[in-house]
């Protein structure tokens, strides 16, 4: 193997580099960017919202049958970036994993449980050689009795870390500079100042005005625990109200 650059080391998932660099590992994070979408999570006073862009790839598809929003539990739920097989796969596993916590407890998985189940499993394909890291980056939500709304999200690395908000996909990095920016002004985020902040957010990034068919919302909140995605007609009252302020 060469000392110079990459050469070689990326061809093995489980050999660092010399730098310390496991580039297979790297190449995962890239490959969440192939589905040129970018998808957003904000934790409100009294509910959290995540939001993402909906993108039919072919006129043939039936459009209710692709989605990046899926229910885990009946009160946690998460949007995928990525490759859609990779993310079904680990929507798949964390439902088992959260069926499983269910049976023995007796309670629903914690959102925050669910995260680090869910990373820890991540990590298990960064060091096995029969393995390979998922393409894909999962933000959940969920709604907790004792710290209230809660937002986390997983990348193919096996990290895991709560947010006030968070991103991921093609505009991840000028998401997070819009969201600081944008949430240092906000003193309260209320259920609705929020649902529009999100869209507004993701509307700014991709450059575009929505229509309810091109956006997918999920929401958690106080009042109603359970996790719910957005109706066509609810996602079009909030794009009209954002409307309105502008």
């Amino acid at each position: 193997m060469s000392r110079g650059g990459s050469a070689g080391y990326d061809r093995h998932l489980t050999v660092f580099s010399p730098e310390g660099r496991l580039y297979q590992v790297e190449y995962a994070f890239r490959a969440i960017n192939t589905s040129k979408t970018t998808s957003l999570g904000i934790r409100g006073d009294d509910c959290c919202v995540v939001v993402t862009q909906k993108k039919v790839p072919d006129k043939l598809i039936v459009a209710d049958t692709v989605t990046h929003v899926f229910k885990l539990t009946q009160t946690v739920g998460c949007v995928m970036t990525g490759m859609i097989a990779d993310a079904r796969s680990q929507v798949k596993r964390a439902r088992y994993e959260a069926a499983e916590f269910k049976y023995k407890f007796g309670y629903d998985m914690p959102v925050d449980q669910l995260a680090q189940r869910v990373a820890d499993l991540a990590q298990v394909t960064t060091q096995e050689a029969s393995l390979r890291p998922l393409g894909c980056s999962m933000i959940l939500i969920g709604y907790d009795d004792e710290r209230g709304p809660q937002l986390y999200k997983t990348d193919p690395a096996g990290y895991f870390a709560g947010y006030k908000a968070t991103a991921a996909g093609e505009k991840m990095t000028e998401a997070f500079n819009l969201l600081e920016k944008r949430l240092k002004k906000k003193a309260a985020l209320p259920y609705n100042e929020t649902v529009e902040e999100a869209i507004s957010v993701l509307s700014t990034l991709v450059s575009m005005d929505f229509k309810p068919s091109e956006v997918e919302v999920a929401v958690v909140t106080k009042d109603n625990p359970k996790f719910r995605v957005l109706t066509e007609e609810e996602i079009d009252a909030h794009l009209t109200a954002i409307a309105e302020k502008d």
